[in-house]
């Protein structure tokens, strides 16, 4: 019996999980400095930079989001690898189209970089 409640619960996780996430646009840039949150620190290759709607004057500085590719927005096909990645915001990019503008290797994760823009849902990373 016990065993049956962790799977419910387990089951219920994942469905909460999921239908938080919120959609957005990704893309990437193979070298970014200096940062606005961290100045010219190395944060890794798992890093991002948030579109405007996301920064609200440096409120995400420094938070974590995880995402996943949803599907192509530019006629790639399949461009999703069907993972997650989970990304830390260093910097703005103002007056960008994409919600999020990830480092070439962070995106590589979730999807082929012959894509160039992929769609993709995200949530803060608890």
């Amino acid at each position: 019996m016990e065993n049956y409640i962790l799977i419910f619960v387990g089951m219920v996780t994942c469905l909460v999980s999921f239908a938080s996430a919120k959609p957005g646009i990704a893309t990437f840039y193979t070298k970014y400095i200096p940062f606005a949150c961290f100045k010219n620190q190395d944060h890794g290759k798992m890093i991002v930079v948030a579109s405007d709607a996301l920064w609200k004057n440096r409120a995400v500085c420094g938070k974590k989001f995880t995402m996943k590719c949803t599907e192509h927005r530019n006629g790639v096909p399949h461009p999703c690898t069907g993972k997650s990645v989970t990304v830390k915001v260093i910097d703005q990019c103002p007056g960008y189209p994409s919600t999020m503008d990830l480092e070439r290797e962070a995106f590589k994760i979730i999807a082929k970089p012959v894509a160039g823009i992929i769609n993709i849902d995200y949530k803060k990373y608890a």
